[in-house]
This record gives C-alpha cells, structure tokens and sequence, in this order.
C-alpha cells in the first residue's frame, strides 16, 4: 500500500508537470524524486550548402530529490564520415524557489553544464551541448497556468579549445543566451486517467549573443509532444533560423527525442 502510495503521487507529479517539459529546453521544475530517466536525441542539421550532418545524444537523467536533477549525456555524429563519439557534458539543476497554487505553480532554478568535445569548429556560435568543450551557467523561471506554460531562461556560455582543436583567436569565446518557450497541453481536455496520451504543442525561441562582438542569431522552434502512460515521451521540433550575422554551419534542423522514466529507482 505504501508504495502504491509513492508511485501514485509519482505519477501525479509527473501529469501535472507534462505540459511543461519543453522539448528544447529544460523547465524550472525537476523529474520526480528518486526517478530515473533515459533519452535518446537525434538531430538532423542541414548544411548550407549541401547534405546534413546527424547527431546523436544519448543521456541519462537522476531526479536526485525535490530540488537536484543530473543528467550525463554523450555526443556522437557523422561529420567525419563514420559514426564516432565527438564527447560529453554533465548538468544539474537546483530548484531553489516555488510557489504552489490550486491550478497553477510557479518555479526558479540555477543549472550548469560542464562539456567536452573533439569536434572540428566550424562555427561562431558556442554550443556546448555537442560542439564545444566549455560551461554555461545560468537560471530559468517556469510558470504553469492550467494548461499552459510559459518557460524563460538566461546564461552565460564559455567556449574552450576542443581537444585536438583550437578555438580561433579572432572568434568570440564567450556568449549570453536566452530562451522563451510557450507550450500548450491540446489533448486530453479532461483527464481521467494515468494512462491518456498527453498531446503538447510548443512554440520556442533560442537566441545568443557573442560578447566580444556582439554579433547574435534567433532562432524559432514549433514542435509537438506526446507524453504516453506518463512515462514515455516522444518529442519532434524543426529548428529554423530568423536571423543571425555569424557564421554558423546549419540554419535549420530537425529534432527527434526520445525519452522514458523509471520512478522510484533510487529510494
């Protein structure tokens, strides 16, 4: 009985909280405590010029308690041809501020990301989630009002050499991002059990700015979301550039992710 109990309140944390889990970034919320989470993330990015490089990001996800969430994470592509692991990061978040309502909650949290990579660079803009080796510190604010969520992120992005590759001189090292993603649950209307398919549809805009000289890229992302036994979850998003003055190897790209939780692992 006790731990029908554990997994029920599980499970209802994890409902409530469906709508927000954005498919490009992370909420201010966490995954259940004592939860573990696996995900899988394709992305086709298509070059300017011709053809598209395929990555791929496996991770693996810890819902430490309440207010710590872990994810390790590794990259691999094909940019050289074969298939071959370029790196890999280390993420937490910590929860530090919440205010619960009846039909709505509010969320604040700091997370940071370590990264390291042997890709080439071919690009201004830093990404540590896959190009650079480096760090991004920064914070997120999630809302959540009945079936809509509203998530708003900002961090500082510090680019190293990678290994084997240096980071030219004549590029901007570091970068402030920003993040603004609306998500809205469109399916079910009413639940009436654990096991509805949650239907999200999700609009998100990523943008960057270069430090040292200032140049930026915004990008939109539309995407759709299926949450199933509120345990699985299937994520397709296409990233498509509105503006940038840097040189970046892909303007648009499509985005695969999936992702499963197992709740009560580590108690």
């Amino acid at each position: 009985m006790r731990y029908f109990l554990i997994l029920s309140l599980s499970l209802l944390s994890f409902q409530i909280n469906a709508q927000e889990l954005f498919v490009m970034t992370e909420p201010a919320s966490n995954m259940p405590t004592s939860s573990i989470g696996v995900r899988d993330m394709s992305l086709f990015a298509f070059k300017k010029n011709d053809g598209y490089n395929y990555h791929n990001m496996p991770e693996l996800m810890w819902g430490v308690n309440k207010d710590w969430m872990i994810h390790a994470s590794a990259f691999l592509s094909n940019k050289q041809g074969d298939m071959m692991l370029e790196g890999g990061s280390l993420y937490a978040k910590y929860r530090f501020f919440s205010v619960d309502d009846l039909h709505s909650h509010f969320r604040l949290a700091a997370y940071g990301r370590i990264s390291t990579s042997n890709a080439e660079i071919h690009q201004e803009d830093i990404e540590t989630m896959g190009m650079n080796s480096g760090y991004e510190i920064g914070a997120v604010a999630t809302q959540l009002i009945n079936k809509t969520a509203l998530s708003a992120t900002v961090s500082y992005e510090r680019a190293f050499n990678n290994q084997g590759n240096i980071f030219p001189d004549e590029w901007s090292k570091s970068a402030m991002n920003y993040t603004f993603s609306i998500g809205q649950l469109m399916y079910p209307k009413k639940y009436t059990s654990f096991k509805q398919t949650n239907i999200n549809a999700m609009l998100e805009f990523l943008g960057q700015r270069l430090n040292q000289n200032g140049k930026s890229y915004l990008d939109v992302v539309p995407s759709i979301q299926f949450i199933i036994n509120s345990q699985a979850r299937i994520d397709l998003g296409y990233r498509r550039q509105i503006y940038s003055d840097m040189e970046r190897i892909s303007t648009n790209s499509i985005l695969l992710k999936l992702e499963y939780t197992f709740f009560n692992v580590t108690n």
